[in-house]
């Protein structure tokens, strides 16, 4: 291929990937736009509000528990964070590692539940939540999200690539089985568990359906299911408005996450294959 062919690929490559980026930023910098416009302002496409104001960021505040809401988010999606990374690494590794009568169809069985939709498990985690009494309640949250099949399928595929042998020699050396997990099996797989952690916390900070169901009173409501209540109680164009500052507001502890954390973030995109 001549010099100039190669030049003239190359700029359609970067002229494509212009495109993407552009059209994939977009939303986000107009979000943001709009949540400094005033009411009158709210659907025009510009990204340069007329008249620059941080009163939606007032009222956001003042109408609405935001920062308990911002709470309930943190604490939901930390803990189920940490409980997905405890017991997807320990199922995971009991699955990579021993061998029993049935592992097989454990796992199978394990696998088999991420091809049910979780719009059919909405009806039975309800009834579940109502009869334990956890309706508007941190624990009726959590609890679908405690435990991950595709954290299990993630960690075991890891685990089961390390080397018996040096398992082996860690036995013979007198290390008992946690020891052997926690000091030697998971230093070897942290690509992947900081890929599950990433994952669950995105997952769970932006949950919506869930948390919509089994919330009820203002306090109780994280993040999504927040920003929902402005479209639902104010019906004019300054509800779009606080929406939109809601949403903004929403993103900043997910951009400060990427930042700190993105060389980690991309290589589970890589590891995973997710887009």
């Amino acid at each position: 291929m001549s010099k100039g062919g190669g030049v003239l690929r190359k700029a359609a490559w970067y002229l494509l990937l212009s495109v993407g980026s552009i059209g994939m930023i977009f939303p986000l910098v107009w979000m943001i736009a709009t949540s400094l416009k005033d009411s009158t302002d709210a659907f025009s496409l510009s990204v340069i509000p007329t008249g620059l104001t941080l009163d939606n960021y007032v009222e956001v505040f003042k109408k609405t528990p935001f920062t308990q809401w911002v709470r309930n988010s943190l604490v939901v999606a930390v803990i189920t964070t940490l409980s997905v990374c405890l017991f997807d690494t320990v199922i995971g590794y009991v699955l990579a590692k021993f061998t029993f009568v049935g592992k097989k169809l454990i796992f199978v069985a394990i696998l088999s539940t991420l091809m049910v939709p979780t719009e059919m498990l909405i009806i039975p985690w309800y009834l579940l939540t109502v009869k334990f009494g956890w309706v508007d309640s941190y624990a009726g949250i959590l609890f679908p999200g405690l435990i991950s099949a595709f954290g299990i399928f993630l960690m075991k595929q890891f685990l089961e690539s390390l080397p018996s042998d040096l398992l082996d020699a860690a036995r013979i050396d007198g290390m008992n089985e946690w020891s052997i997990m926690l000091r030697i099996a998971v230093p070897l797989v942290k690509p992947a568990l900081a890929t599950l952690c990433i994952l669950s916390f995105l997952g769970s900070w932006n949950a919506f359906i869930w948390p919509l169901i089994v919330t009820q009173t203002p306090e109780h409501l994280t993040i999504p299911v927040g920003i929902s209540y402005f479209s639902s109680e104010l019906k004019d164009r300054a509800s779009w408005v606080l929406v939109m500052t809601g949403a903004s507001l929403s993103v900043i502890p997910l951009i400060v996450l990427f930042f700190v954390f993105q060389k980690q973030i991309i290589r589970g995109i890589a590891l995973t294959g997710f887009k």
